[in-house]
């Protein structure tokens, strides 16, 4: 077979009609590949074949097991997931990892982060839309105490809560190699907004931060939370993305943002979008980016305030490259 004969094959994509047991054979005497997507619904018995790959392989440095290209969830499941975190635990090249949509739970979000404590190549991990809920969440951000290699996190749409979120800001205090966390729609309260605050005030290493909610399910931490987020920006000098969008700030959580971007020197993308942030908080904002000179995207649509507010200083905003209203 041509995976057992290439001499120059780097990236290879498998599809539902391809994925069995000759593959995975093939690939193993394979030392060529360093890039596999697997674009086909996997369930437990091919996880334990990748699993045995994982342990010989000694070339790949990306795999991609997302279950979000299909209409139906992938079904790896919690023992699939101990399975490969036990695989994590040996395997010594693979950087990137995406396994969202998977339906791990609780259990497998668990396996994952034990093995973040041995695995010491990873830094990407997409671990989003699993159905973690707090006691995953938890275990993770536990990991992130000792793992020195992760730069990248994703666990958008666990469910993870106020419990797993404020976890997930102590253990940012001290985690001192992550540079990209994105927290997407996880239940969070102005409790957790804060707690984050906090550790963006500690903190020396983050350069994104994802707390947006979406259409269906908002965070929600409020304006208490988005006060918090907004006096850690006035101290806060490496993060240059932030994402707090859907999340009811209201107009006092909308013009403490302003105040921040008069004094923060480093964010260079905010979106803002959908807070209710009201004409108070637009024409906070408006007066902020008179001063601010650090700042080339912003969004802002869905704050219930007339755009006319922003027509004057964009003639004097000389940086603001993206404008989204």
């Amino acid at each position: 077979m041509f995976l057992r004969t290439s001499k120059n094959l780097k990236y290879l994509c498998v599809d539902k009609i391809i994925c069995n047991q000759i593959i995975f054979e093939n690939l193993c005497k394979n030392n060529t590949i360093t890039s596999i997507d697997f674009l086909c619904n996997f369930n437990f018995k091919a996880i334990n074949l990748l699993a045995k790959f994982l342990y010989k392989n000694c070339t790949l440095i990306s795999l991609d097991l997302s279950g979000r290209r299909w209409s139906s969830i992938n079904s790896i499941g919690s023992k699939g997931a101990k399975v490969l975190a036990d695989a994590l635990c040996k395997n010594t090249t693979l950087t990137f990892l995406d396994i969202s949509y998977n339906n791990l739970g609780s259990e497998g979000g668990k396996a994952l982060a034990g093995a973040l404590y041995k695995n010491t190549t990873l830094t990407s991990l997409d671990i989003s839309s699993n159905d973690l809920e707090s006691e995953g969440g938890k275990a993770l951000a536990n990991a992130l105490y000792k793992n020195s290699t992760l730069t990248f996190l994703d666990i958008s749409f666990n469910y993870i809560g106020s419990d797993g979120g404020k976890t997930l800001a102590n253990a940012l205090c001290k985690n001192t190699t992550l540079t990209s966390l994105y927290l997407r729609d996880n239940d969070f309260e102005a409790e957790v907004g804060i707690a984050i605050a906090n550790a963006l005030r500690k903190n020396t290493t983050l350069t994104s931060l994802d707390l947006s909610g979406d259409w269906s399910s908002d965070n929600n931490i409020g304006s208490e939370g988005g006060k918090a987020l907004a006096d850690a920006l006035c101290k806060n000098t490496t993060l240059t993305f932030l994402d707090i969008s859907e999340n009811n700030l209201g107009s006092e959580g909308g013009k403490a943002m302003a105040d921040a971007l008069c004094k923060n020197i480093t964010l260079t993308s905010l979106n803002i979008s959908d807070n209710n942030i009201a004409s108070e908080g637009g024409k906070a904002l408006a007066d902020a980016l008179c001063k601010n000179n650090t700042l080339t995207s912003l969004k802002l649509r869905g704050n219930n305030f007339e755009a006319d507010v922003l027509a004057d200083v964009l003639c004097k905003n000389n940086t603001l490259k993206h404008l989204d209203i």
